[in-house]
């Protein structure tokens, strides 16, 4: 079993809830996110999902659009990222750290090149927004052969057929996005989540995690008392933006508003 299966299924037996955290790699700098990855770890996250900086992220909403064009003017390429998780891994090797982007730069480096690079510097998963698992079968062969966990994602427009199919290819977790649209769009109906979440659970034989809207404690626990993990996103990005002038009041706030959700999420448990 993989570190990330190995994590999120030890979480679901303690019925704890997972808080998953995104920063895209060398946003806004590459010397801040191997710190800020600890930090985050630290006050309670239990996955880390690590962009790759992309010029055309076209499921992303502005404000992590914005984070991919800062990372790319400080030239972060799919190699750095992947220097950056070994730095990582030199002092935690246990938090899983799951790359989530796009299928152009791994193709420009070749599916089995990227595999091993990724498994030798700790990566655990991935989440390829532009690749459905119906087109994912030669670069999942790649990964699962260095025990690399392909996640993927679930829409609220996505029929229960599909979503069957889609839940059977997905490995540590499945990733449901809450909204219509690019991330950080529109604001979240709890209801309405709560509702599809049930139904998707009983088609997922996995965990199953919320993305999309989450922006503090409120709005996590809200989604968290029906699924068993939130993906916050937006919320932490918008901050590194507001605060990119000041290294540690950019570390600072992003601790404060994990903590906050972590405390919303371990409420639900207490």
């Amino acid at each position: 079993m993989s570190r990330l299966s190995r994590t999120v299924s030890s979480l679901y037996d303690l019925r704890k809830k997972a808080l998953v955290t995104y920063i895209v790699a060398g946003d806004p700098e590459p010397s801040i996110t191997v710190s800020l990855m600890h930090k985050m770890v630290s006050a309670g996250v239990d996955v880390i999902e690590l962009g790759v900086p992309f010029s055309d992220p076209e499921a992303e909403g502005p404000v992590i659009q914005q984070a991919h064009e800062r990372a790319l003017r400080s030239r972060t390429s799919l190699l750095d990222v992947m220097q950056l998780v070994a730095e990582f891994r030199d002092k935690d090797q246990s938090t899983p750290v799951v790359l989530m982007g796009y299928l152009n730069p791994i193709e420009k480096m070749g599916y089995e090149i990227f595999a091993e690079r990724a498994s030798g510097c700790g990566i655990d998963g991935t989440i390829i927004v532009n690749l459905p698992p119906e087109e994912a079968s030669d670069l999942s062969l790649c990964l699962e052969q260095h025990d690399i966990e392909s996640v993927y994602l679930l829409a609220p427009t996505t029929t229960p057929e599909r979503a069957a199919k889609i839940c059977a290819h997905s490995r540590g977790f499945v990733y449901y996005v809450s909204l219509k649209g690019t991330t950080g769009a529109g604001s979240l109906d709890v209801t309405e989540v709560a509702e599809k979440v049930r139904d998707l659970k009983t088609i997922a034989r996995i965990p199953l995690f919320v993305g999309f809207g989450i922006k503090n404690g409120q709005t996590a626990a809200a989604v968290g008392s029906a699924a068993d993990g939130v993906v916050v996103g937006s919320a932490i990005v918008d901050i590194m933006a507001r605060h990119e002038a000041d290294r540690g009041l950019l570390e600072n706030s992003v601790v404060e508003l994990i903590r906050e959700i972590r405390s919303a999420l371990d409420a639900l448990t207490a």
